[in-house]
């Protein structure tokens, strides 16, 4: 059953993702670069020697310079594999591994798959997201992946969602199942949430 909550949603996703399209390429890359920054710099802060990250999507805020980065540094990086029922996997990064097209045309490593309990072992997440709110709120994009995953850890490490400047706004709809983050790293700046958001 649809939700005024899911149509704002759905016309909020719309409106971000058609700006995200409007970025050009050396937009992006300037992007990419000035995040790899900051994420290097949160995982120092945080003494994280095993993280979780993903692999972004041509329009998505680039990570792949930052994992390049991680790996090389001998970070433990796990990056998630979208499996059918809802749950994610788990592949560890190799430098220069081969990436293929996943579900929903997502890029996903190939390698050697851990399960969903893997990502248990991190000292540290770093999840996608639409939108974050100033209450640290986030807003996804709709598959409950990560929601889902944060949602049934124990022990929850830190979770920072990684996004345009743009997409740190005043407030997001969320419903009871959305799970809010510790902090936002954007191009130009990391902003921690206070620990009762989390």
């Amino acid at each position: 059953m649809s939700t005024d909550v899911d149509h704002v949603k759905r016309a909020l996703r719309a409106d971000l993702r058609e700006r995200r399209q409007l970025l050009s390429d050396a937009q992006r890359a300037d992007a990419e670069h000035a995040l790899a920054d900051r994420l290097d710099h949160l995982v120092e802060q945080h003494g994280a020697r095993s993280i979780s990250c993903f692999l972004s999507m041509s329009t998505e805020p680039g990570t792949h310079e930052f994992v390049d980065r991680a790996v090389a540094r001998g970070i433990r990086v796990l990056l998630p594999i979208s499996r059918s029922d809802g749950l994610l996997d788990w592949s560890v990064a190799v430098p220069g591994g081969d990436v293929a097209e996943g579900m929903f045309g997502l890029p996903e490593p190939v390698g050697e798959l851990l399960g969903p309990i893997a990502v248990n072992d991190v000292d540290l997440m770093i999840i996608p997201a639409a939108a974050v709110d100033a209450s640290g709120m986030r807003m996804g994009w709709g598959r409950g992946y990560f929601d889902k995953t944060i949602g049934s850890m124990e022990r929850c490490p830190p979770v920072y969602a990684v996004i345009f400047d743009s997409e740190l706004v005043d407030e997001v709809p969320h419903e009871v199942h959305d799970q809010p983050v510790s902090g936002v790293v954007t191009p130009s700046r990391t902003v921690t949430f206070a620990p009762s958001a989390r």
